[in-house]
């Protein structure tokens, strides 16, 4: 949600500001912006739509410069247009600045700004953050860092700021809180960006800010604080991070490289972690809290999206093999409901981005308890696994599109390795249980490769309902949280309003709106649920609905009353979720595709979502 890039060094910034801001386009953004210093001047150019619309509208004017940034920007304050795109003025227009979240006082400050004469030209908390930190900067006659370290430390809400002066064209100015900022630090030359993609291709040395921290880069030298005024030594890490994870590869649309992508970051997230020949079995980051995971009377799963999704499938896992109980939360809606929280719970915070920020805020709610936070995310270096007492990467490697697919399965596949791991400290699985799963843990990648090739057909079909305006997804078991994830892949990029049911909950609802009209995607695999969902199925029909059905390789029975059926290779149940959402994410992905749709940047949506 919104993109920063900026740069300071010999090269010419323009063009590095642009190909990042094009590179942050994932995180959805509504207008873009950049601001350019040279030879005393600072030009700021800025519009609304995408950044094409900002290059067209540069082209011609003075685009020269050592020193610039730039942003792209997620409406919340003001509706997206020019005026309210960053980067925006202080009063005597010496600062600028751009900023991402939210800044919740910023009412209060403009009220008190515009009592002492200022004037503010946008709708946006961004521009009277500036202001205030120009009024410090003369009111107490400081330093320009000074004065945006005294603004912060008055400032309620989340940011990721940086800040330049026509007074100083070799000083930049950076700083966050529960919004990440990123610095890259190349030779004489300095990077700054809200993730490492506008980065990677110039500097693998980047120093990842913690909450609180200002950094100002000045002639050269880069020096990083706190708010309090206490000088950090900057910690210099190497990203892992490839140029090519974070280009399309051949393929039209980053989603679909992404969809082909799992049979690889399924294995990636399994690899070194277990295996079927020996029975061998051992996340790394549960080690030492494992005991605290095997003694819990209750886990806590909070999430948001596609990680919530995950969520629910864990719960099922978790519960099944550990007999543990679990509560899946909404991230969003756990922590203002006052919820009852011991020191003995277990939480496991889940995010790709891992900077998610109602996962954040539920973390430290969790934290404050006393409860014990794991954390499994996609991003090394992210706020949420710095944040956690301990946690699991999921090796998904970059996602661009803003449609989650191959981080579902990633996580999936991760909580499944928890689940084992737990379900085997605590004695509540057989050894040969244990070794039949590990074995088809492994199997996951070839069956995944297996439905891929499926593709022609799947796409075929999504010719057939390209032009529906609503789709109803059934599941039971292991197979709800499947049918909620292909519901939201199906609205959140092709627009058409879908929504997933326990199958049972048809009949008390939603077979109201059944008609011969309706797609109904039903997950009915071979499993406990098997029978039900037949029964289902039939009650579907009954109403003249229209069946997809995704069935295990080789069933007869489903095939005689559905309309179309995708098969999946036979799957151990718990393991399903793997396979059957694959061709899930195709059929939406090929159905958004042929109503014309933005597939990667679908229309209001951000890929990080660092604003409550």
């Amino acid at each position: 949600m919104c993109g920063i890039v900026a740069y300071i060094g010999k090269r010419q910034a323009y063009p590095i500001i642009v190909k990042g801001l094009q590179r942050l386009e994932y995180r959805g953004y509504d207008s873009a912006g950049v601001a350019l210093l040279h030879q005393g001047q600072m030009n700021i150019y800025k519009k609304a739509g995408k950044v094409t619309d900002l290059i067209k509208f540069a082209e011609g004017k003075e685009l020269n410069g050592n020193i610039g940034m730039g942003h792209t920007r997620w409406a919340t304050h003001g509706e997206p247009n020019d005026r309210n795109a960053h980067p925006h003025w202080s009063e005597s227009t010496i600062f600028s600045i751009i900023h991402n979240g939210i800044i919740e006082n910023y009412a209060a400050l403009k009220e008190a700004l515009k009592s002492k004469g200022h004037t503010f030209t946008s709708d946006t908390d961004t521009e009277v953050l500036i202001h205030f930190i120009e009024d410090i900067y003369y009111a107490e006659k400081v330093s320009l860092e000074e004065a945006v370290r005294l603004a912060l430390g008055e400032i309620v809400g989340a940011y990721a700021i940086v800040i330049l002066s026509k007074q100083d064209p070799h000083k930049l100015i950076a700083a966050r809180r529960a919004s990440p900022i990123v610095v890259g630090v190349g030779t004489d030359e300095f990077f700054v960006a809200s993730d490492a993609s506008p980065i990677v291709e110039y500097t693998k040395n980047v120093v990842y800010l913690n909450d609180n921290e200002i950094a100002l880069i000045d002639n050269g030298k880069l020096t990083v604080k706190t708010i309090e005024n206490q000088v950090k030594t900057p910690y210099i890490q190497e990203l892992e991070l490839q140029l090519e994870a974070i280009e399309k590869g051949g393929y039209d649309h980053f989603m679909l490289k992404e969809i082909y992508e799992q049979p690889r970051s399924i294995w990636d997230s399994m690899r070194g972690r277990l295996d079927a020949k020996t029975g061998h079995l051992r996340m790394g980051g549960i080690a030492e809290f494992e005991g605290k995971f095997a003694n819990a009377k209750r886990i806590i799963i909070c999430a948001c999206g596609t990680s919530w999704h995950a969520g629910l499938v864990a719960e099922y896992l978790l519960e099944d093999l550990c007999r543990i109980p679990v509560e899946v939360e909404y991230a969003s809606e756990f922590r203002y409901r006052n919820p009852v929280l011991f020191e003995d719970d277990v939480v496991i915070a889940i995010s790709q981005s891992g900077e998610t920020a109602d996962t954040l805020a539920a973390i430290e709610l969790a934290k404050q308890k006393g409860a014990t936070i794991f954390g499994v995310c996609n991003v090394v270096g992210a706020s949420i696994p710095r944040a956690t007492h301990a946690g699991a990467y999921t090796h998904a490697g970059p996602e661009i599109g803003v449609a989650s697919t191959k981080a579902f399965t990633a996580q999936v596949a991760v909580l499944t390795l928890i689940a084992l791991q737990i379900a085997q400290k605590k004695g509540t699985i057989t050894e040969t249980r244990f070794r039949t799963l590990l074995t088809e843990l492994e199997a996951i990648p070839a069956k995944v490769e297996a439905v891929l090739k499926q593709n022609d057909a799947i796409k075929e079909l999504a010719a057939r309902y390209v032009d529906s305006n609503n789709a109803l997804y059934l599941g039971r078991g292991y197979g709800f949280p499947v049918a909620l994830e292909g519901a939201l892949k199906l609205k959140e990029i092709s627009y058409i309003h879908a929504e997933g049911y326990p199958a049972a909950e048809m009949k008390h609802g939603p077979i109201a709106l059944i008609d011969d009209a309706m797609p109904v995607v039903v997950i009915a695999t071979k499993g406990a649920n098997f029978e039900k969902v037949v029964s289902n199925i039939q009650e579907v029909k009954a109403r003249k609905g229209r069946i997809i059905a995704i069935v295990t390789e080789g069933d007869k029975e489903v095939r005689t009353m559905a309309d179309h059926v995708i098969e999946i290779p036979e799957t151990d149940d718990i393991l399903v979720p793997l396979v059957s959402v694959i061709p899930l994410q195709l059929f939406s992905y090929h159905i958004a595709v042929m109503r014309g749709c933005n597939v990667d940047q679908p229309r209001n949506l951000a890929k990080s979502v660092t604003v409550e």
